[in-house]
């Protein structure tokens, strides 16, 4: 099997973008033969919450997957990733349903892979899509995830206008955004890490739960020398829930409180998980930015977001064997 493309449903949150997206994605792989792809559907929906699981049962072709709670976006991943590698797929496709899917996009993402074989994984360009005026937009959502100076990770041209970003056709990424990526399934499973909790082998790190376990997963190939390729051709629209728009102090905190208290507490427990993992393969100079980064969160948190310092408790908790990572 050539391809494998996973994506994960939360209750009404995904419900109204699937008769959107389900057809952009099947039509997005009609360069395929049926036998040679196979969709999952990993619903993390409240067992009541039947919205979904209707709109997926006129799908029959798509392997419907539900534990009936909310296992996060990892440990949903990992489960369907093992199911591809069982069935012998050579990549597996990461995509958000409340994403649309440009006709050419997928099949431009493997001919990226398939034109190299160091590549671990192929990122497309991302764009703002309105999903409540119906809009493709112009505005850059990801083109793919950067690393700066003490393990920052940010997604490329977010919230700029495509024309202001450039030529990228020479851009070195990290990797994809946990939006949309395409990996590649030996890659995967060469940087495969132990379970903490339970047996086997896992992907995406589950202690992240939800978010930067791409950043983490895509840090992780690059360190095993598989590198990532910006396809700008490859175009998939996305209604992004936590942007960031602008710059400055004031754009920051705008943003900062358009986002949940959850979503808020993951992003940082799971940002400073990744600076114990990878505490050891940092030299002098990121050492220095990831300790000045660590006293501004906490000094952050004292001042103005309280609520996050019960997270350092659950930092500490998840970091049982990270800095042992290889």
């Amino acid at each position: 099997m050539k391809l494998a493309v996973g994506f994960i449903t939360y209750n009404e949150a995904s419900a109204k973008y699937l008769s959107d997206f389900l057809p952009s994605l099947e039509k997005a792989l009609s360069f395929l033969e049926n036998d040679n792809y196979q969709i999952y559907a990993f619903d993390n929906s409240d067992p009541r919450n039947q919205l979904n699981s209707e709109v997926l049962s006129l799908h029959p072709q798509i392997k419907y997957l539900t534990r009936g709670e909310n296992l996060g976006f990892a440990k949903a991943y990992n489960q369907m990733i093992e199911m591809a590698g069982a069935a012998g797929a050579e990549y597996f496709l990461v995509v958000n349903p409340d994403t649309l899917i440009e006709p050419e996009a997928i099949k431009l993402l493997v001919m990226a892979l398939d034109a190299s074989s160091s590549l671990g994984s192929a990122a497309p360009k991302i764009l703002r899509w309105d999903f409540a005026s119906r809009q493709k937009t112009s505005i850059i959502d990801s083109m793919g995830i950067v690393l700066s100076r003490g393990l920052q990770f940010r997604d490329m041209g977010q919230g700029r206008e495509v024309g202001a970003v450039g030529d990228t056709t020479s851009v070195k990424i990290l990797g994809p955004s946990g939006a949309a990526g395409l990996y590649r399934l030996s890659a995967l499973q060469k940087v495969a890490e132990p379970r903490t909790e339970g047996v086997g082998l896992q992907y995406f790190d589950e202690r992240f739960f939800m978010y930067k376990e791409d950043c983490d997963l895509d840090y992780r190939l690059v360190l095993a020398g598989l590198g990532s390729i910006l396809v700008p051709a490859a175009v998939i629209y996305h209604d992004r829930t936590a942007a960031v728009s602008g710059s400055g102090w004031r754009s920051f905190w705008r943003d900062r409180q358009s986002k949940s208290r959850p979503v808020r507490a993951w992003s940082m427990r799971n940002q400073h998980l990744i600076y114990i993992k990878f505490w050891q393969k940092q030299g002098f100079v990121d050492r220095i930015a990831i300790i000045f980064r660590v006293l501004s969160s906490l000094l952050f948190s004292l001042i103005l977001e309280k609520f996050l310092l019960k997270e350092y408790k659950n930092v500490f908790r998840l970091a049982k064997g990270l800095t042992n990572t290889k």
